[in-house]
């Protein structure tokens, strides 16, 4: 009679480059095993793929010795997110792995503790920010979309708890705005975040094949025209 294996241990490579602080991390369900992280002008493509190997490398760890994969799909950086999402579709693709894609906007409401209304705010640069609103339960309220903070003054009302590198950037405009606004203390660099998620979902029988991934988009790509 054969012997049968139990693997104890679920192991997942989470990787977030939607904004400039790009991170990775090997993550099982109780602890970060490895992370890396990057705030470089370069941008994430200079970095990403060479720390994934590093980080693996730490750990005695080939991909395909891993569970799945789990990525940021957006709001974000055009380039950053197709960035992350291609490298991880390229790990996935590889090893047969399954992966999950996390909205950035969720993962930050998510990290924010206790609020009546929670809304998290993505720096989308040209004076807007990509924004959601989510309720006590972290449940999200509308829709996603670009915005500038002045045009949510009409829908929050009360305590409200922002989020996320946007509410950063404009925290002045933020607390003239929402006299009872709070600002909670997150982390930025979401992959260790991202992972716990992810190995959630992948327990709940949601990862699928690397086509299944896509981008969110909440606005065109900003292309700037070389000068003459």
């Amino acid at each position: 009679m054969g012997t049968v294996e139990y693997k104890l241990t679920v192991r997942i490579l989470a990787v977030d480059t939607t904004t400039a602080r790009g991170s990775l991390a090997v993550v099982t369900e109780g602890e970060v095993l490895a992370e890396a992280r990057s705030t470089t002008p370069a941008g994430h493509s200079t970095w990403l793929l060479a720390e994934v190997e590093a980080a693996l490398g730490r750990l005695s760890l080939a991909p395909g010795d891993l569970d799945g994969f789990a990525v940021a799909t957006g709001p974000g950086s055009f380039t950053g997110l197709r960035v992350g999402l291609s490298s991880v579709q390229g790990l996935a693709l590889a090893t047969g792995l399954p992966c999950v894609g996390g909205a950035t906007l969720d993962l930050l409401a998510a990290s924010a503790g206790h609020a009546p209304t929670v809304v998290a705010l993505v720096d989308a640069v040209r004076g807007e920010v990509f924004a959601g609103i989510y309720d006590g339960q972290g449940r999200l309220q509308g829709e996603r979309r670009a915005t500038r903070v002045e045009d949510l003054a009409d829908e929050l009302r009360g305590e409200v708890a922002f989020v996320g590198d946007g509410a950063q950037r404009y925290r002045d405009d933020l607390e003239r705005l929402f006299p009872k606004a709070r600002f909670p203390e997150v982390e930025l660099f979401l992959a260790p975040a991202l992972g716990r998620w992810g190995i959630a979902r992948l327990a709940a029988g949601e990862g699928g094949p690397p086509g299944d991934l896509r981008p969110l988009y909440l606005r065109g790509a900003h292309i700037r025209t070389p000068r003459a």
